[in-house]
């Protein structure tokens, strides 16, 4: 296929040269705004210590240094009061609730007292009874204690640990099936993404020593769109970022919000509900204008298409994707933990994490699982894989091609904190592309990437 075409013609040049400034200046922007988002990076590291302090009493003695430490609740008492200490604001009631009862179980009976007082003035009437309770310390009655309990919808942990300071007695809070539960959980989201790092870290290598000896086969020739750069900014630049995230928010949020009203004692599902109908909005101008793209290119498309899917034998994309997926954990696990070595959690998590952390309504989670596992890998890699790469490896070359079509796809994530973690994984997925010549594989990554992440999040959710 030529690469070159004819010379577009001046006013489409000037309109995708102004869709490029304005979008550099909002990606810009976009970016250094993620420096002031809340992360979630401290919500994720308390679940995980809750999770850990939950499952301890199910550890058989001979393994409870290795999988959860000496004393988790030590730790996770000292890792709640730093992150209480650096949060501006005067805290969540479930959290001041929980440091309260370790700090009273720890013997710091000051800086307990502190925490109930702030309780109290903080939590509406009907939980204030609990407060109280805890911070007498009398053991009541369990049925008592059960109804003061009612209006907090404890977490397990928490329920726990009020039952250890009310009941006045060891024996009635002896761990029950939620231990075995939480060692399962925290066996899942620890140990084994280890093992898998590990797994990872051989296929690199093994990748790497076929290399090395020239034993790798031959990348096929690189296919895609007959678009020019031009097309290509229009695509992204007007098509994704003007019309898509910039319009849609604008334009039609407010009307997504009249038409889910009506879901208003539903609060998670309405949230649901509006990231999938706002992320469907967004795909739709880009999608139209490729589809016109292509529809009025000169000549057949190949055999595979112009985006070059090739899902089919469907086993070798599979097999490709979990490859790639085995291989990408260590280096982006490297660079995520280098990148917070070097210049600390600066803030910026995608704002669907902290969703699918506090949201238990399943309806809400399946709206959030498809906006993530199935919408976003076939939309991002349709733009970044099926036609940037191709289009810019035809006139720079493979490896330009990889290493420009991952920037934009980091920054196009707008979030600095987690601009260098994309950017590896945008390289991998780029390398994919080039080296399998299917685009259905890398869609395969990405959504075993976001499905991996999102199951992750479930599990320390609980």
């Amino acid at each position: 296929m030529n690469a070159r075409g004819p010379r577009p013609p001046a006013w489409k040049t000037l309109l995708a040269l102004l869709s490029l400034s304005l979008s550099a200046l909002l990606w810009l922007n976009g970016l250094l705004q993620s420096l002031d988002e809340p992360t979630v990076v401290g919500a994720l590291d308390r679940r995980q210590l809750e999770l850990t302090a939950l499952a301890a009493p199910a550890v058989p003695p001979s393994l409870r240094e290795l999988l959860t430490g000496p004393d988790p609740l030590k730790t996770l008492r000292e890792t709640l009061a730093d992150q209480l200490e650096e949060t501006p604001g005067p805290g969540q009631p479930d959290e001041l609730l929980q440091l309260a009862l370790l700090q009273s179980r720890a013997g710091e009976a000051k800086e307990a007292s502190q925490l109930w007082r702030r309780l109290e003035q903080q939590v509406p009437p009907e939980q204030r009874a609990l407060v109280a309770a805890l911070e007498r310390g009398e053991p009541l009655a369990p049925e008592l204690r059960q109804t003061l309990e009612q209006p907090w919808l404890l977490s397990p942990l928490n329920e726990r640990l009020v039952c250890e300071r009310l009941s006045g007695s060891p024996g009635a809070c002896a761990p029950g099936p939620e231990a075995r539960q939480a060692l399962w959980r925290l066996l899942a989201v620890s140990w084994l993404p280890g093992g898998l790092l590990l797994v990872g870290l051989g296929l690199l290598v093994r990748q790497a020593w076929i290399r090395v000896r020239g034993l790798a086969p031959a990348a096929p020739p690189l296919q895609g769109p007959p678009l020019d750069l031009v097309d290509v900014t229009l695509l992204i630049a007007g098509g994704f970022v003007l019309l898509g995230e910039l319009s849609v928010p604008l334009l039609l949020a407010p009307a997504v919000q009249t038409l889910l009203r009506p879901l208003g004692q539903e609060p998670a599902l309405q949230q649901g509900l509006q990231v999938l109908l706002l992320y469907l909005a967004l795909m739709a101008a880009p999608l139209a204008i490729l589809w016109g793209q292509l529809r009025s290119s000169p000549g057949a498309a190949p055999a595979a298409g112009w985006l070059q899917w090739r899902w089919a034998p469907l086993a070798t994309s599979l097999r490709l994707a979990l490859q790639q997926v085995l291989m990408l954990l260590p280096a982006v696990a490297l660079v995520g933990w280098l990148t917070s070595q070097l210049v600390g959690d600066q803030g910026g998590s995608n704002p669907l994490l902290e969703l699918v952390l506090t949201t238990d309504q399943p309806w809400a989670l399946l709206c959030f699982a498809l906006t993530a596992v199935v919408l976003a890998p076939l939309f991002e890699e349709t733009l970044f894989r099926g036609v940037l790469l191709p289009v810019l490896g035809q006139r720079w070359g493979g490896t330009a091609a990889v290493v420009v079509s991952a920037v934009v796809f980091a920054a196009a994530h707008l979030s600095l904190n987690e601009l260098a973690p994309l950017l590896v994984l945008g390289l991998g997925l780029g390398w994919l592309r080039l080296q399998g010549g299917r685009l259905g594989s890398c869609t395969l990554v990405h959504a075993l990437w976001n499905g991996f992440t999102f199951t992750n999040l479930l599990l320390l959710a609980g």
